[in-house]
């Protein structure tokens, strides 16, 4: 478990990213990064129903996990690069994992 200023480090340097990579304010990052830890928090405890908009400009509604009661057992190994962008989590209704950009959460 991360320390709390461990997690406002994350949040800060999220929000440079979206600063960064959106042009947003430091206001609208802010809130966007603090939406994205909420989210994460929310889906370690339970299955957590959450909205984000597709590369196709459609929103989608999406019901998410990413606590270990509601995974199914993972074989093998992961060795691919981590995106910092991007946020991995387990769809419950597709019974898979799935991924959408940080930026385009919808909250």
């Amino acid at each position: 478990m991360e320390t709390k200023k461990q997690n406002l480090r994350n949040i800060m340097s999220m929000a440079h990213r979206f600063v960064k990579i959106a042009g947003m304010t430091l206001s609208e990052a802010l809130k966007m990064a603090w939406a994205n830890f909420k989210l994460v928090l929310r889906m370690y405890s339970g299955i957590v129903k959450f909205y984000y908009q597709k590369v196709d400009g459609s929103v989608r509604q999406a019901y998410g996990t990413l606590n270990s009661r509601y995974i199914p057992a993972i074989a093998g190994t992961d060795n691919r690069k981590k995106n910092d962008t991007v946020q991995t989590y387990f769809d419950t209704e597709a019974d898979g994992w799935r991924c959408f950009k940080k930026l385009n959460l919808v909250y």
